[in-house]
């Protein structure tokens, strides 16, 4: 079956334009397009677009995913760049996300910390509670944030 941008878009849940900004960044080199111009999509590449979407997800530019297409075409002699191109983005996408589970535990701590202002009705009650009485979990962020760097 063949579907137009509109009908691809909206299978994808993406705008019509995404698509087209993908063609015009040359991501879409296999792409049929009729006697008048026109983009055919297949079903095959669904899962081509799909993978596209999921590489702007996880951060890749798209000089790098234009890379990976061009490479992904030229067939089994590029596995290992292909490769080491995934899993150095799975390395940033990790990275990335112990830093936000840090931030998380951080929001987490203060939460906990207004929450018991608030009961006392002071933030005098959590800012000088022994650290044995805050919470265990919140411990180690409290010590870091009153911890000052040494240079």
């Amino acid at each position: 079956m063949v579907y137009t941008v509109g009908e691809m878009a909206k299978k994808l849940d993406v705008p019509a334009s995404t698509l087209r900004y993908y063609d015009k960044e040359g991501l879409l080199p296999f792409v049929e397009r009729s006697s008048g111009g026109i983009r055919m999509f297949q079903e095959s590449d669904f899962e081509w677009l799909q993978v596209i979407g999921c590489m702007k997800k996880a951060g890749m530019s798209i000089r790098d995913i234009r890379q990976y297409i061009e490479l992904a075409l030229r067939g089994d002699d590029t596995i290992d760049t292909r490769l080491k191109m995934f899993t150095h983005q799975r390395d940033v996408l990790l990275a990335q996300m112990e830093e936000m589970r840090h931030t998380l535990e951080t929001v987490e701590y203060k939460c906990w910390y207004y929450e018991t202002a608030k009961a006392a009705g002071t933030i005098d009650v959590p800012r000088d509670m022994a650290d044995e009485d805050v919470p265990e979990r919140f411990r180690a962020i409290r010590r870091e944030l009153k911890t000052i760097p040494q240079e």
